[in-house]
């Protein structure tokens, strides 16, 4: 399994007791629809297989977890903040008019004062917000993705248009 084949669904945030549980907290949208026979977590840059033995999921995207062969918390420390994936094949369907702020990574940022600014390469979700990331001027920029600053999403040229507020990239670009 390669991360091409896979896709993110979140990260280990911690142990839980002495047993090897561990809590996952979830950056996929629907994981309520998800499988977790086994899931990949990224241990130095490879994807190593977790089969899970028995998970319990939460309303606030939070998992808990125990993984065959972790059965203590010796071994389940090291996977704290290990990115955790699921094969491409057990992603869930989408309808196509389906749209969600993650989409936007790869797309073109241009805002309408400024210009373009770059290509989106991060898109986090906050617990307020979710919050893009560009390289602009040789620096990373983040600003958010909200509804009053989006003026238009290009999807067939993938192009974000933005108006953004005035002064927002001055606290990266003259600190």
């Amino acid at each position: 399994m390669t991360k091409e084949e896979s896709f993110y669904i979140g990260y280990i945030t911690k142990t839980k007791g002495l047993k090897g549980e561990l809590q996952l907290f979830f950056e996929f949208e629907e994981y309520e629809e998800l499988d977790f026979d086994v899931l990949f977590l990224e241990v130095n840059g490879k994807m190593v297989p977790f089969f899970v033995s028995s998970y319990k999921l939460y309303e606030n995207k939070t998992g808990l977890f125990y993984f065959d062969d972790v059965d203590d918390i010796d071994k389940a420390s090291p996977l704290v903040k290990k990115k955790a994936y699921l094969p491409l094949s057990q992603k869930p369907e989408r309808d196509l008019n389906e749209f969600y702020y993650t989409d936007l990574k790869g797309f073109i940022a241009i805002d309408e004062t400024l210009g373009e600014l770059g290509e989106i390469i991060e898109v986090n979700e906050y617990p307020q917000q979710f919050v893009a990331t560009v390289n602009y001027q040789n620096k990373e920029i983040l600003f958010p993705l909200n509804e009053d600053f989006i003026v238009e999403i290009d999807d067939q040229e993938n192009i974000l248009t933005l108006d953004l507020p005035e002064g927002l990239l001055d606290v990266y670009l003259n600190p």
